[in-house]
Formats: C-alpha cells, sequence, structure tokens
C-alpha cells in the first residue's frame, strides 16, 4: 500500500534520513517508533506530501506522492502531533470545512459528520468552540478530520496525547477496528498501547531504519535466549531434577520463594525450542501444581532503549525489512 525507496532527507549539512526504504502493507498497522529526532515526523511529513525528500521516492497504492499529489493524497488522512485546528469555530463548523477541502459530495457531507463524530465520540461537542475544548477533546476533533473522506490509509502521529487512561483505551480499541478497514501508521511514545495495537513496529534513529518485526518475534531474536518463570508447589530438588531431564531444558534455577510451599523457577530452553507443554505434563504427573508460567522476552520498551543505544556504539541490529 505504502511503498517508500531509498529516501534521503538533508537540511543543509544535517542529514534528517539516511537512504531510508520500507513497505507497508495494504490492512497492517504499523507502530513507528524512534527517539525525538530521530526522522519519525519528517518520514511521514514525506509520505503525507507535506514536504518534499532530497532524494528517494513514495509511492501510495501505486501512486508517486510528487508526480500525482492530488490523487495520493485522497487516500491519505493525517492526524499531526499538533492537529491542525481552527480555535474560533465550533467542532461541527471545522468539521465540515475539512469535508469541503477533501471534497466530500455536498448530499453526503451529514451522514459523513455524524459517523466520524460518533466514531471518535465528539456529537455531543458538536456546537461546542474549539478553543474551549480539553486537550485531549482537541485530538479527538483532529482525528476525526483525518477520517473524513474515508482514506484508504491513516497517519496518526501521537493521537493519544493528552487523554485519559479511559480515553488512551477507547481510542486504542477506535484504532485496532480501523484498522480492518484501513491502513495504519502510528508514531506513538506510549510503548505498550504500539504492542498492543500494531501488526508490526519498525524503529528509525538517527535517520536509519534499526529493527522491523512484529513486536513478538523481535523480542524473541533480540533476547538471545528463551527463558520461562514458573511458580511451582512441591519439593524443590524434585522439582529442579524433574526439569532437568525435558529434553530441550538448557538451564533451571530456583530465584525466590514467594509464596509458602512454592518455588518461583527460571527455566531457560535451547534456541527454537518451546518447552511449555513438556513441563506442564511433567509437572502434572507429579501432581505438583504450576500456580504460575510467564515468558522471560524483552518488553518492547526494552527492545527500544536496546536498539537505540546500540546505535549510539556502533553496533549491528536487529532488522528485518522485508
Amino acid at each position: 500500500m505504502i511503498q517508500v525507496e531509498n529516501l534521503t532527507k538533508r537540511y543543509g549539512q544535517h542529514l534528517a534520513l539516511d537512504n531510508v526504504s520500507f513497505t507497508v502493507n495494504k490492512g497492517e498497522i504499523l507502530g513507528f517508533l524512534g527517539p525525538n529526532g530521530a526522522g519519525k515526523s519528517t518520514t511521514m511529513n514525506i509520505i503525507t506530501g507535506y514536504i518534499s525528500a532530497t532524494e528517494g521516492t513514495v509511492k501510495v497504492d501505486g501512486l508517486d506522492i510528487l508526480e500525482q499529489p492530488q490523487e495520493a493524497k485522497k487516500k491519505i488522512g493525517y492526524l499531526p502531533e499538533l492537529p491542525p485546528l481552527y480555535m474560533d469555530m465550533t467542532v461541527e463548523e471545522y468539521l465540515r470545512f475539512v469535508c469541503r477541502i477533501k471534497k466530500v459530495e455536498k448530499n453526503k457531507e451529514k451522514e459523513t459528520l455524524y459517523k466520524v463524530m460518533e466514531l471518535v465520540k465528539i456529537n455531543d461537542m458538536r456546537k461546542r468552540l474549539i478553543k474551549n475544548l480539553s486537550k485531549g477533546y482537541k485530538q479527538r476533533v483532529g482525528l476525526a478530520q483525518a477520517m473524513i473522506g474515508s482514506p484508504e490509509i491513516l497517519i496518526l502521529d501521537e493521537p493519544t496525547v493528552g487523554l485519559d487512561p479511559k480515553q488512551i483505551i477507547e481510542i486504542r480499541n477506535l484504532i485496532k477496528g480501523l484498522g480492518k478497514q484501513h491502513t495504519i501508521i502510528l508514531s506513538s511514545h506510549i510503548l505498550s498501547e504500539v504492542s498492543a495495537v500494531c501488526d508490526r513496529v519498525m524503529i528509525i534513529d538517527k535517520g536509519k531504519i534499526v529493527a522491523s518485526d512484529s513486536p513478538d518475534n523481535l523480542s524473541r531474536r533480540m533476547s538471545q535466549s528463551n527463558r520461562l518463570i514458573l511458580r511451582i508447589q512441591g519439593p524443590k530438588q524434585d522439582i529442579l531434577d524433574t526439569i532437568k531431564e525435558i529434553e530441550g531444558v538448557k538451564f533451571v534455577e530456583v530465584q525466590r520463594v514467594r509464596e509458602q510451599g512454592t518455588f518461583d523457577i527460571l527455566v531457560e530452553a535451547h534456541d527454537e525450542v518451546d518447552v511449555r507443554e513438556a513441563l506442564f505434563y511433567a509437572m502434572s504427573e507429579k501432581r505438583y501444581p504450576i500456580l504460575m508460567m510467564k515468558s522471560m522476552d524483552l518488553t518492547l520498551e526494552d527492545i527500544f532503549l536496546q536498539v537505540t543505544s546500540q546505535q549510539k556504539g556502533g553496533a549491528t541490529y536487529v532488522s528485518d525489512l522485508q
């Protein structure tokens, strides 16, 4: 749906983007991450046609954003980090204005307005001046304007900034629902939000893509281990001996005692070996209940910090850009 090839952007001597290439597939929700100044907003501004690249091309559904700008931009809804709102308009006036800019047919304008306001839950605010809205509601109005015209692609830069926890969950669920009909690029500093919503994560640092894969795959590949923590009730030594006999187990260690009569045990398996089922049956045969089992894979926060700190040291990063 979006093809970015050899994208480079220079501001004088500063290289903001360095030969960046990636694709976003139809119906995919892509999480776009990076530290401040890494090149996220520059990339999104180029994709939307807001600014031009120094070198490289962007194609939106096969349309070059520079050579066929009107046709390409019709397919994109964009929510910048600071929504482009007119503070002295009411919500309804502003969204009608956006409808006319996007050339929504006059007989469909009322239906379009109702639909987008209902989706982002701002119907009750439609007669309010935008300048009198809270930051969270202003963000919702910005999201509504991005959705007008039913664009196939939504590019959302920090869509939940300024929202309270309940509103964040509502917008998160909305984005997941929109992913069924739209291709979405989501930039956010709330990494748990990206993990919950996105099919794939791409991390940019110093103008280069340093990692790209699903959150689960990135976690497995970067942790360089296959570790589990279990809480098991039973005699410590017999539990350890039984686990050591399971095929694929590389290392076993008691971590701590959190509940009386139980042991928290670290189990590390060989790469590409899933020992969870074998652990369950082994403990079941001994009648030692497993009260907890969880993966020790890296979180998205761990991955983000690891790849961006590695870049400073000149290391090689995990990257799967296919």
